[in-house]
């Protein structure tokens, strides 16, 4: 059997640092670099984050939507991406946010998890507005292949807290049900593979209210959006995640650290100075 996805990232962190440098090659950035908007342009972007970052985050996400906007020469690109990011030994998530019936989530399953897949990630995110349920077949392909899944639980942004924070029936929360529905899967797969952490995780964003959730119970990894541009900072993580294991929170920032570029050395130094700030809150 695979090792799990959640065994996989906490080595990673504990290697470098519970940092995720999000690839976000908007227009607005690429101009500010001085490159053109278009898949040459992302090409060059990404190439110059990848080799500045790696040694000292754990993680890269590209944003499909920034890819997807070009056709077929920008997932061209994003395949580029996803095998680079992997060379340099980096955990890769493709922050594609796909959510369907289970039929057509088997077939995103396929497309970004399974081995054969030109498109093949570390991790995928999710939403499971259509019920965790009908990703029974990406969970599983997720599990035997040593891949994870970020689900969207409680987002950074606050246009999502109506939904998320609505009540089911039992009086509880909908992001405490998805929360809930997701510890079990990873009681189940820690249970059939000796893992410490599943590989079902839980995007929280930074932003939120520590002690609303029951993190702890998760079992499995956290991606964590909303630090830097959207507002926290390294000690609201802390205090946020304080009950869970070490090594199993894995933080987002794109927009802070991209707007460092293009200069290498300046990337590198921006991811070095927040990764051993995440590093020290969540210690």
């Amino acid at each position: 059997m695979a090792e799990s996805f959640g065994d996989r990232l906490r080595r990673r962190v504990e290697q470098t640092s519970p940092l995720c440098v999000g690839l976000d090659p908007s227009s607005g950035l690429l101009e500010r670099w001085g490159l053109p908007d278009s898949p040459a342009g992302i090409a060059a972007m990404a190439d110059a984050v990848l080799e500045a970052v790696a040694p000292a985050a754990a993680a890269i996400k590209p944003q499909v939507a920034f890819f997807e906007r070009h056709g077929a020469a920008g997932f061209a690109v994003l395949e580029e991406v996803l095998a680079a990011g992997r060379d340099q030994g980096l955990l890769v998530i493709a922050d594609a946010k796909r959510g369907d019936i289970d039929s057509t989530m088997a077939a995103y399953g396929q497309a970004w998890l399974s081995e054969e897949s030109p498109l093949k990630a570390d991790a995928l995110t999710v939403t499971g507005y259509l019920g965790i349920g009908a990703m029974q077949e990406v969970l599983e392909l997720a599990a035997a292949t040593g891949r994870g899944l970020f689900c969207v639980v409680a987002s950074s942004n606050r246009e999502g807290r109506t939904l998320q924070e609505a009540t089911i029936p039992t009086g509880a929360s909908v992001e405490s049900m998805l929360l809930n529905q997701l510890a079990h899967a990873n009681e189940w797969e820690r249970a059939c593979s000796g893992a410490t952490l599943g590989p079902y995780g839980a995007v929280v964003g930074a932003t939120r209210t520590a002690g609303s959730l029951a993190l702890e119970s998760l079992g499995g990894p956290f991606l964590v959006p909303g630090v830097g541009a959207q507002g926290a900072t390294p000690a609201d993580v802390g205090a946020l995640f304080a009950g869970v294991p070490r090594g199993s929170v894995l933080v987002n920032a794109s927009r802070s650290i991209l707007a460092t570029g293009p200069d290498r050395g300046a990337l590198r130094a921006a991811a070095e100075e927040l990764g051993g700030q995440l590093a020290e809150a969540l210690r």
